[in-house]
């Protein structure tokens, strides 16, 4: 008895040779493969209001007291030195917040005008 005959692609589906190669797919970008001028404005992440109490309080006292800053020198300081810790606590978030990698908008629009792309080599 004589072996069955198959037709030919019978024998590439065995052997693999019916896959084409790996090679990874042809980009054909629609636009150049560069970094833009400058980003998108994204509205930042708003924060929670400070010292609002210790600024309601100024403004009762400056209302009893018909606008005097005099009388009213200690809930002055009290308000000045609140909005100065929370200076200090936003500035101490804005740095752990540059280690962390994710930057507003605006500070990248301002680096990628200080650093443009280079679009001839010398």
């Amino acid at each position: 008895m004589a072996a069955p005959v198959y037709p030919a692609w019978v024998g590439r589906w065995v052997s693999g040779q019916w896959r084409q190669r790996k090679r990874p797919p042809a980009v054909r970008p629609t636009r150049p493969l560069v970094l833009a001028d400058k980003v998108a404005n994204r509205r930042e992440v708003a924060g929670e209001a400070t010292c609002l109490t210790e600024m309601s309080v100024m403004m009762a006292c400056w209302k009893q007291n018909d606008f005097n800053d005099k009388a009213c020198a200690e809930e002055i300081r009290t308000f000045y030195d609140c909005v100065a810790r929370a200076e200090r606590k936003e500035k101490k978030d804005e740095y752990t917040l540059s280690l962390k990698g994710s930057i507003p908008s605006s500070k990248v629009n301002r680096l990628l005008r200080r650093f443009p792309n280079i679009t001839r080599y010398v």
